[in-house]
């Protein structure tokens, strides 16, 4: 199953609840205030939506994540591709690869990994 969408602002809320999780909502607002610049209002209503959509939940005013970072990580990553590349992952790794020079060390790791999924 993927992961349910997050939106940019909802996902720098996601790493701060990943860093500190399970947390206290109290605290979670506090947080959020302090490294997001929100208000208490704005905090308890992203846990809302994201309660509702299933990445997160708050159980007696104690948040903790439904889904994983690398999860969400995921399904970003597979959302732009599809938008921005049409679906392309060659044309996302090409663009990518020109807008930031690869190690060498980089380019072993995803000739690995590519050679890791080659089917035989």
């Amino acid at each position: 199953m993927d992961a349910p969408k997050i939106f940019e602002s909802e996902y720098r809320f996601c790493l701060l609840l990943w860093e500190h999780e399970p947390v206290n909502s109290t605290k979670l607002v506090a947080l959020c205030k302090d490294q997001l610049g929100w208000s208490k209002a704005t905090t308890y209503t992203v846990i809302r939506r994201l309660a509702q959509r299933g990445v997160i939940q708050n159980e007696n005013t104690i948040v903790s994540s439904l889904i994983s970072k690398e999860e969400a990580q995921r399904s970003r990553l597979e959302e732009m591709v599809d938008e921005t590349f049409e679906g392309s992952m060659p044309a996302f790794i090409a663009a990518f690869s020109k807008s930031k020079k690869l190690t060498k060390n980089e380019v072993n790791q995803l000739q690995a990994l590519i050679d890791s999924f080659q089917e035989d």
